[in-house]
């Protein structure tokens, strides 16, 4: 398969099942909103060292949010629901709670719960007092610019991680173009996130290692320094590969953002060098989700 001349691999993006959920942060202005969700969405681009995957999906106006003012809504990916607990209460904890003006609300609904206002009331030392309002119950944690108010618990959902594509070029210049295109593609996708820095990585990585302590080492197979010392799948022309790893809420999520990631890439491809289209799979050992670029690209 080509598009626009540039060649798309008959071959399969592996991901696998997580757990996620979606918050809503708000705020008095936009811009505290959004710096309360790059805050608590920063080391987060991958379960393997940084506990949790997490990204800003969309920004929000009042007409979007539970309090009717500007906000943020935030995606958060981990292997378990213990773990997702876990870092939801330190990130907002940390980076949400003392960022002025904001409230954190959940956006998700279902039987399965994790804490959020629950564990971080005792902040409030004792002066935290509770609302219910409807089936929600909230809480109020005085703050030094008045409260902070978010839900007692919120609900998490099955998910997709490792979603993913890699594209190939002649130079690092026209890969990041080429990459930039797509990444701004995937972000009209609702319930998808690309979680690494400015939603690409150049650290793809395979399943295992020579040393017996890490899980997961450097996917030598598209690294171009090693095109003669590896079984390489990088072209003799080719000095960058670059991956773009999705998660999502849903498959069809992670299916689209790919799709429309790919397209984008090589709307520009020509111009930016673009040599190849591939994607990242460990032999459909990893995870039960596959995703064929070729069936994508043809719906």
């Amino acid at each position: 398969m080509l598009i626009n001349g540039i060649e798309i691999v008959d071959t399969f993006a592996e991901a696998f099942d997580m757990t996620g959920t979606r918050i809503i942060i708000t705020a008095a202005e936009p811009l505290w909103a959004r710096r309360a969700a790059e805050a608590m969405t920063g080391f987060a681009t991958s379960v393997i060292g940084c506990g949790v995957e997490a990204g800003i999906e969309r920004f929000l106006d009042g007409t979007q949010t539970p309090d009717g003012r500007p906000g943020v809504s935030v995606l958060m990916f981990a292997v378990s629901g213990g773990k997702l607990e876990e870092q939801l209460v330190r990130r907002v904890g940390q980076c949400v709670l003392t960022c002025p003006s904001t409230s954190v609300f959940g956006s998700l609904e279902g039987p399965k719960r994790i804490a959020m206002g629950s564990k971080l009331r005792y902040f409030g030392d004792g002066f935290q007092i509770s609302k219910k309002i409807g089936k929600k119950r909230y809480w109020r944690i005085p703050v030094m610019d008045g409260e902070f108010v978010c839900e007692e618990n919120i609900a998490r959902t099955s998910a997709v991680g490792g979603g993913n594509f890699l594209v190939l070029a002649d130079t690092i210049h026209g890969c990041l173009h080429a990459c930039d295109a797509a990444v701004r593609a995937i972000k009209h996708v609702r319930g998808a996130i690309t979680p690494f820095p400015g939603g690409v990585a150049r650290s793809g990585s395979k399943v295992g290692s020579r040393y017996k302590m890490l899980s997961a080492s450097t996917n030598d197979a598209f690294c171009p320094t090693l095109r003669e010392v590896s079984e390489s799948l990088v072209g003799n022309q080719t000095s960058a590969a670059l991956e773009l790893v999705i998660d999502g809420l849903t498959p069809e999520a992670v299916a689209k953002a790919m799709r429309l990631g790919i397209e984008a890439a090589c709307e520009v491809g020509p111009a930016c060098g673009v040599r190849q289209i591939t994607g990242g799979n460990y032999g459909g050992k990893l995870g039960k989700h596959h995703f064929h670029l070729h069936q994508l690209l043809a719906a």
